[in-house]
C-alpha cells in the first residue's frame, strides 16, 4: 500500500556527563584532576534517499532516537559523540517540524536536514581547575537532546500528471506510452495509488504519474484521488485525459467540468498549471465523430488548453503525437518554474532556490525572577535552567560554582531587589534549595 503522509516522534541523542577524576600514578606527586568531557548527543537528520517509493517503512513506528553521548573518563578520555539517527525519505518529500522551528523539502538526493540537536556533553573536572580551586571534584552533566514530533508529506516529483474520472483510460495510456505497469481492468478505481513511468527521448527524460481518478467532492475528501492530488502540486504539466464513449451515458463535457473543479478546489494553483487535452478511447466512436469532438474542443477550450489531441490505447492512434505534446509543453530541468503557494504565481526556477529552508524562533537568554511564596523565589528563564540541569546541586562544590556563575550573570542582585534574604529558597526548573549569599 502506498503511504505518503505520516507522523513521527523523534529524540536526539543526550550529552554525556563529565567525569569526576584525579590522576592517581606511582612516582607521579600531585597529579590532579583529569576528567574528560562527556560527548554531544547524536543528532536526527531526515536525508533525501532517490531510492526509496513511499513512507510505508515509518508506519506502525512511533518513536526515533538518536544514540546518546558517552560519558568522559579519567585520564583526560573524552566520551564519544553518539552516533547520529537518519530518518531516510524518498525524493520530494516535506518536512515539518511540530513547533514550526523547521519547514523544508527535499528535492535532491543527499539533501538533508537536522529535525533535532543532540544535548551538549558535560566537561569534566579538568575543565573547572583555576588558580584558586586547583582540585575541583564536581563536573556538568550532559543535556538533553531535542524531541519533537515531525510531519513527512511526500508530493511526487513529476514533470507530468495524468487526471481524470475514473475509468478514464489514464492507465492505458501510461501503459502503452511507458515502461510503468498499472493495474487495467474495465471497472473504477483499478488505480489506488500514484504510478510513475518515463517518457525517452534521445537527449531526454520526462517522469509521468497516473492520479487515481477524482470524482466530484474529491477535494472535501471523496473518493479515492483526494489523498493523492497533492502530487499534482509538484507537476510542471497536467494531462486530463477525457472519455469519448463513457460506459455509464454520461457527458463528456460534465465530466470534464467536475475534474477541473476538483483540481481548483484542493489548490488554485492547479487551475493555472498548463494543460493538454487528451480526448481517450476514439477506438469506440467513429473516426468522424472523434474528428469533430477535437475540433469542437479546441473551439472550448481556447487558449485554456495548450493541445487538443485524439488518442486509443488500442489502437495507438494519436500516441506519439500526445508524447511529442508532452516533450514540447514541459519545460526542463532547471528552467521549470513552480508555483508559489503564498502568492499564487509562477516561483523561480529550483535552480534558483536554496537547498532547504530553516526558520527557528529566537531564544531569550534573559531571566525574570518572582517570589512565589514567603521565603521562596522562583527564577525563570531557558538559560538558567540549563545551568542547574548541568550541575548536582547536592553537591556543594558545585552549588558554589553555580551560585558563582549566577552572581556573574545578575540573577543574585535581581533576587536581592525582589527582597531575597540569605538562607531563603530557590526554585529553578522545578527544583529548590537554599541558598547563601
Amino acid at each position: 500500500m502506498f503511504f505518503d503522509h505520516v507522523k513521527i516522534r523523534v529524540a536526539a541523542g543526550r550529552g554525556g556527563n563529565g567525569s569526576v577524576s584525579f590522576r592517581r600514578e606511582a612516582h607521579v606527586p600531585k597529579g590532579g584532576p583529569d576528567g574528560g568531557d562527556g560527548g554531544h548527543g547524536g543528532n536526527v537528520v531526515v536525508i533525501c534517499d532517490p531510492s526509496l517509493r513511499d513512507l510505508s517503512q515509518y508506519r506502525g513506528r512511533a518513536e526515533f532516537r538518536a544514540e546518546n553521548g558517552h560519558h568522559g573518563e579519567g585520564n583526560r578520555r573524552h566520551g564519544a559523540t553518539g552516533e547520529p539517527l537518519e530518518i531516510r525519505v524518498p525524493t520530494g518529500t516535506k518536512v515539518r517540524r511540530d513547533d514550526a522551528a523547521i519547514e523544508t523539502e527535499l528535492n535532491e538526493p543527499g539533501q538533508s536536514v537536522v529535525v533535532a540537536r543532540g544535548g551538549t556533553g558535560g566537561r569534566g573536572n579538568k575543565q573547572f581547575t583555576t588558580s584558586t580551586q586547583q582540585a575541583p571534584r564536581f563536573a556538568e552533566n550532559g543535556l538533553p537532546g531535542e524531541d519533537a514530533e515531525i510531519d513527512l508529506h511526500l508530493r511526487l516529483l513529476a514533470d507530468a500528471g495524468l487526471v481524470g474520472l475514473p475509468n478514464a483510460g489514464k492507465s492505458s495510456l501510461l501503459d502503452r506510452m511507458t515502461a510503468a505497469a498499472p493495474k487495467i481492468a474495465d471497472y473504477p478505481f483499478t488505480t489506488i495509488q500514484p504510478v510513475l513511468g518515463t517518457l525517452d527521448a534521445d537527449d531526454r527524460q520526462l517522469v509521468l504519474v497516473d492520479i487515481p481518478g477524482l470524482i466530484e467532492g474529491a477535494h472535501e475528501g471523496a473518493g479515492l484521488g483526494h489523498e493523492f492530488l497533492a502530487h499534482v502540486e509538484r507537476c510542471k504539466l497536467l494531462v486530463h485525459v477525457l472519455d469519448l464513449a463513457p460506459l455509464d451515458g454520461s457527458d463528456p463535457v460534465e465530466n470534464h467540468a467536475t475534474v477541473e473543479q476538483e483540481l481548483a478546489e484542493h489548490d488554485g494553483r492547479l487551475a493555472k498549471l498548463p494543460r493538454i487535452l487528451a480526448l481517450s478511447k476514439s477506438d469506440l466512436v467513429p473516426p468522424e465523430q472523434g474528428a469533430e469532438a477535437v475540433k469542437t474542443w479546441r473551439a472550448r477550450m481556447g487558449d485554456s488548453a495548450l493541445d487538443v489531441i485524439l488518442t486509443s490505447s488500442a489502437t495507438r492512434e494519436g500516441l506519439d503525437d500526445l508524447r511529442d505534446a508532452i516533450f514540447e509543453h514541459t519545460p526542463t530541468g532547471t528552467e521549470a518554474p513552480h508555483w508559489n503557494p503564498a502568492t499564487g504565481e509562477l516561483a523561480a526556477p529550483l535552480a534558483e532556490r536554496p537547498e532547504h529552508i530553516t526558520y527557528r524562533p529566537s531564544d531569550k537568554d534573559g531571566f525574570r525572577v518572582e517570589q512565589i511564596q514567603p521565603r521562596v523565589f522562583a527564577v525563570r528563564g531557558k538559560g538558567i535552567e540549563l545551568l542547574l540541569a548541568r550541575f548536582d546541586v547536592g553537591n556543594d562544590e558545585a552549588l558554589r560554582h553555580v551560585e558563582q556563575r549566577m552572581r556573574q550573570i545578575g540573577v543574585i542582585r535581581e533576587l536581592e531587589r525582589k527582597g531575597f534574604e540569605s538562607g531563603d529558597e530557590i526554585e529553578i526548573g522545578g527544583a529548590r534549595f537554599e541558598l547563601e549569599v
